[in-house]
């Protein structure tokens, strides 16, 4: 018998359909033919599109959907598209929004389109002089980034700003080149990143350097969303719930520990809506994270204070760079669908929905480790998601989950006791 491991050298698995590269992975990881028809079932997105998107393609991971209701902003309610594996995200920012929304809702604001493309020149002699030469030169970068995408500037979009930076880095003096571009309803990396690389070569011409990297910054400090809210103190439980939550708050500004957590759970919400809406999560979640280090330490990315009626208030801002054109926001059928139940008709308003998301999503987050602790609202649901790991089905989900909140154990061994007593009694 051999012992002899499979191979990950597939050769051509690039090239194969769908099925055979099923065929593959099933004979290189053994496979049933329940796991090849699992693989197979790619719902609602179609198998080619699917293999468009990505390569190597086997099969998709669909992620739950869900709607949270109770959102007012700026004047206007909408239901919110949520795209998330994870119990308790949908829901709290539903409650979170049911307890301002009498209040008038959330407010939101947006600082512009702008995003930023770096050139990285490195082994010039005068590094000083050779900023300088690059900055005489911006109607020539200007000519140069505008003549990349004609499309963007008829849309009213195109360069519209040049920055150089001397910087000291461990490697020696890099001269830094910034070319800051408006990119309307486009995410924008794609129309950067031609207009930085097209760059590139004039500017190592100009300054007798060489040109390294050069490609667009997730730090997206020109598409600032902001959105801001009140709640009144009856509406959340009173004085000593407010003070909680604003002590929370302090906390997690001074703690980079707990700005960690504070801020995962921000951005819960706000990837769960920039997934649905079939944008980059990863570029989102990059920029807000660097956003809240800007003053030289990790820090929550929201504000929370007092009014002087007593009311709590909650601000937050960070960037948004996300688009309503290109990629999957075009492409992918659930994306198209998120985009048109929030009817939002510009790049701007889609940041400033999802910047209230991750303010709603905070207040509650907040609320609960100030009152009852974070785990009693999650692990009632999560209690479900346990109930079926242990097998249960139907009506049978609820009735287990029901009984590990009661008992306040959530965990496997005991769902897997009870389904064996529900059912025993079922039979008798």
């Amino acid at each position: 018998m051999s012992t002899t491991e499979p191979s990950s050298r597939i050769a051509g698995f690039h090239k194969l359909s769908i099925a055979d590269r099923i065929d593959a992975l099933a004979r290189f990881a053994d496979l049933d033919a329940s796991d090849c028809a699992l693989l197979g079932n790619t719902g609602n997105l179609a198998p080619d599109l699917a293999d468009h998107l990505i390569e190597n393609v086997v099969g998709t991971m669909n992620v739950p959907l869900g709607m949270a209701t109770n959102m007012r902003i700026d004047g206007r309610d909408r239901l919110i598209p949520m795209a998330t594996e994870e119990s308790s995200v949908v829901a709290a920012v539903c409650n979170a929004a049911r307890q301002c929304y009498d209040a008038g809702g959330f407010t939101t604001s947006m600082s512009g389109t702008l995003m930023i493309a770096q050139i990285q020149l490195s082994n010039v002699a005068d590094p000083y002089q050779a900023r300088v030469r690059i900055l005489e030169r911006r109607d020539e970068v200007q000519a140069l980034c505008d003549a990349c995408d004609p499309v963007l500037v008829k849309l009213g979009g195109g360069f519209r700003d040049l920055e150089v930076r001397v910087l000291e880095t461990r490697g020696g003096t890099m001269v830094i080149t910034h070319i800051v571009v408006d990119t309307r309803d486009a995410m924008g990396a794609n129309a950067v990143n031609t207009m930085a690389e097209r760059l590139a070569p004039e500017i190592a011409r100009w300054t007798g350097g060489q040109t390294n990297l050069r490609i667009l910054s997730n730090l997206a400090d020109r598409r600032l969303a902001r959105a801001r809210c009140v709640w009144p103190v009856a509406a959340i439980g009173g004085d000593a719930v407010r003070d909680a939550m604003v002590s929370a708050y302090h906390f997690a500004d001074a703690d980079p520990y707990r700005a960690a957590t504070h801020n995962k759970g921000i951005m819960n919400g706000i990837s769960a809506v920039v997934l649905a809406t079939g944008n980059d999560t990863r570029a989102v979640e990059a920029g807000a994270h660097a956003y809240a280090a800007r003053g030289g330490r990790y820090a929550s990315l929201t504000h929370w204070e007092v009014t002087a009626s007593g009311d709590l208030a909650g601000s937050i801002e960070l960037p948004m760079a996300v688009g309503l054109v290109g990629g999957a926001t075009k492409l992918h059928p659930t994306a198209r669908l998120s985009l048109k139940v929030l009817g939002v008709q510009s790049a701007q308003a889609l940041a400033r929905v999802i910047a209230a998301v991750g303010l709603a999503q905070n207040f509650s987050a907040m609320k609960a480790l100030a009152t009852t602790g974070i785990q009693k609202g999650h692990m009632a649901l999560h209690s479900q998601n346990i109930a079926m790991m242990a097998g249960a089905v139907g009506a049978e989900i609820e009735q287990v989950a029901r009984v590990l909140v009661e008992r306040g154990t959530v965990r496997l061994d005991v769902a897997e006791a009870e389904l064996t007593k529900l059912r025993a009694g079922a039979a008798a």
